[in-house]
C-alpha cells in the first residue's frame, strides 16, 4: 500500500517538474541567471488582434502569486521571450516603450529616461527578431538589467532595479499589455 501511495504522489508532482510548454515554447522549471537560481512563474502568450506574437515565461527566485510580490521579488529575475512571428526590433521596443507609458506617471518616466533610452538604443542594434528568436531580460544584482538576444548579451547592463522593476510592469502593472497574460504570469489558469 504505501509503494501504491508513493508512486501516486510520484506520478501527481511529475508535471510540476516538467517544462511549461507555451504554444510550442518550452520554458524549463528552473533557470540559472547569474548567480542566483530561478523557478518559472507562469508563461503565456502575447497576442495582438488575432496574431500570435511572442511567448513568455516569468523566472523568480520563488513562486509569487501576485504582481506586488513578482516585482517586488528579492534576487535574481528573468524575463524569457521568444517571438512566434517575424519582428523588427523597432516595433518590438516601440511597443515595450508605450507599455512602459501606460504604467507609469510622468514623472516616474522623466527619471527612468536615460536607462529606456539605453535600452532602446540596445534594442535597436538587433535589427531584426525572426520567429523563434529568443530574448531575456534578466535582472542581476551584481549589475542592473542584462538584455540577451540568441544568446548573446547585447549592450552593457543598465543599472537600477527601479528600471528591471518598470520592465515587469509591462506585463504585471495596473495596465499590463494583456489581462490574461497577466494572470497567466501569475500562474493563474487562463
Amino acid at each position: 500500500m504505501k509503494k501504491m501511495l508513493a508512486a501516486l504522489l510520484l506520478t501527481i508532482s511529475l508535471p510540476a517538474l516538467a517544462a511549461l510548454d507555451v504554444s510550442g515554447v518550452k520554458f524549463e522549471d528552473k533557470a540559472k541567471v547569474g548567480a542566483g537560481d530561478t523557478v518559472i512563474n507562469g508563461g503565456g502568450v502575447r497576442k495582438r488582434a488575432f496574431f500570435k506574437v511572442y511567448a513568455i515565461g516569468l523566472y523568480l527566485p520563488q513562486k509569487a502569486a501576485t504582481a506586488a510580490d513578482a516585482i517586488n521579488a528579492k534576487g535574481a529575475k528573468r524575463i524569457a521571450i521568444v517571438t512566434l512571428r517575424d519582428l523588427t526590433a523597432e516595433q518590438f521596443v516601440d511597443a515595450l516603450i508605450e507599455a512602459l507609458k501606460n504604467n507609469h506617471d510622468e514623472a516616474a518616466l522623466k527619471a527612468l529616461q536615460p536607462k529606456i533610452d539605453q535600452f532602446r538604443t540596445t534594442m535597436l542594434t538587433i535589427g531584426n527578431a525572426p520567429e523563434k528568436s529568443a530574448v531575456t531580460l534578466d535582472w542581476l544584482p551584481e549589475s542592473g538589467t542584462r538584455l540577451t538576444f540568441n544568446g548573446a548579451q547585447k549592450g552593457a547592463d543598465i543599472p537600477g532595479e527601479d528600471f528591471y522593476r518598470a520592465l515587469l510592469r509591462i506585463w504585471l502593472g495596473d495596465k499590463p499589455a494583456q489581462d490574461d497574460l497577466k494572470e497567466q504570469l501569475l500562474g493563474k489558469a487562463s
